[in-house]
């Protein structure tokens, strides 16, 4: 009878939780939540696999199994709080979806590696102070604790797997979702910029017609008569008109400037740094930086493609995949809503 007060101060210390926890989660913001969800069905199915097979000796319990399994159940869930303040503050890991799923699989593997043994060690103090008296073998030892690590190991790597494929196939869901949204505004932003003459210069063309010396040229339209010219550390340049630029792509210590010339994709090599790109066509919202070694024109970009976190543009007239880095990401977002 000496061990039943303990049992019941964790019984009652374990429905306090819960009744905490359910009264601080209507305060809490969905990430939150879904933070706290998740982490509770994680430890439950821990607890379920610990009911089905009976290790320490929880069979010899009776009555008192679930008892000590709501013990292990507050235990598991401590633990899985503690390693989330962990991965936050000290590992500088926040959970968010923004980051993209190769950075929530990378999370969830450091918390299993942070939790796995950290919630290994506090149920062999349970086994040793609240549930020794069952059978002799729960008491604290190295062997006990790589008994149980070995366990809970086991058990994260199976939850592990689950979520990993749930947060997979969500992701994936709302990256073509996100996709499908920003193609349609581009659509629309290139509507409305092809349709406006004060905005001409960054207008795409690709309708041509002969001009006087029978040479295939663009229509001309207010603003694309203006010429861009692009210089380098050397005497080269290439002149361009800004709406037929497609891409720039760095090249070691060169840039390599694709655009259109007479309806045909041409490509030419300027001893030249990005920065200096991006300087000298600060002033064009259209052109933005999609990536470090990349400027691209969106007005001259055909599709948003995405697969398995990486996004692509396709860029037309050439049909060049031009990656889209996750630090640039919203700099392209931007750049397509502010110019709608």
């Amino acid at each position: 009878m000496r061990n039943a007060p303990n049992i019941w101060d964790i019984l009652h210390e374990f429905v306090t939780n819960v009744i905490f926890i359910s009264y601080f989660c209507r305060r809490m913001d969905k990430n939150y939540k879904e933070t706290i969800s998740i982490r509770f069905i994680s430890t439950a199915f821990m607890i379920l696999a610990i009911a089905i097979f009976k290790p320490f000796g929880l069979e010899a319990g009776q009555w008192q199994t679930y008892l000590h399994l709501l013990g292990l159940f507050a235990l598991g869930l401590s633990s899985c709080f503690i390693t989330e303040v962990i991965l936050r503050y000290i590992v500088h890991m926040p959970r968010s979806y923004e980051r993209g799923i190769n950075y929530i699989i990378s999370r969830n593997l450091r918390f299993q590696l942070i939790n796995t043994p950290l919630v290994a060690l506090l149920i062999c103090l349970y086994r040793h102070f609240v549930m020794s008296s069952l059978v002799e073998s729960n008491r604290l030892s190295l062997s006990n604790y790589l008994e149980t690590l070995v366990i809970i190991a086991f058990l994260s790597f199976a939850i592990g797997l689950y979520w990993r494929f749930k947060f997979r196939s969500r992701f994936l869901a709302m990256e073509l979702e996100e996709t499908k949204q920003m193609n349609e505004e581009l659509k629309e932003m290139q509507l409305k910029v092809s349709s406006s003459p004060s905005r001409g210069r960054n207008v795409e063309i690709t309708d041509v017609i002969p001009d006087s010396s029978g040479n295939q040229t663009s229509p001309s339209l207010d603003g694309l008569e203006k010429a861009l010219t692009l210089t380098g550390t050397t005497n080269e340049s290439v002149t361009l008109q800004t709406a037929h630029l497609l891409y720039i792509e760095a090249v070691g210590n060169y840039v390599k400037v694709c655009h259109l010339r007479n309806g045909e994709v041409r490509t030419d090599m300027l001893r030249a740094t990005m920065k200096q790109m991006d300087e000298t066509l600060h002033d064009y919202p259209m052109i933005v930086r999609c990536h470090r070694a990349f400027l691209v024109n969106l007005a001259q970009v055909e599709q948003i493609v995405s697969h398995s976190g990486s996004t692509q543009l396709i860029i037309k007239h050439c049909r060049e995949s031009l990656p889209v880095s996750r630090s640039n990401m919203a700099q392209v977002k931007a750049a397509i809503s502010h110019n709608m």
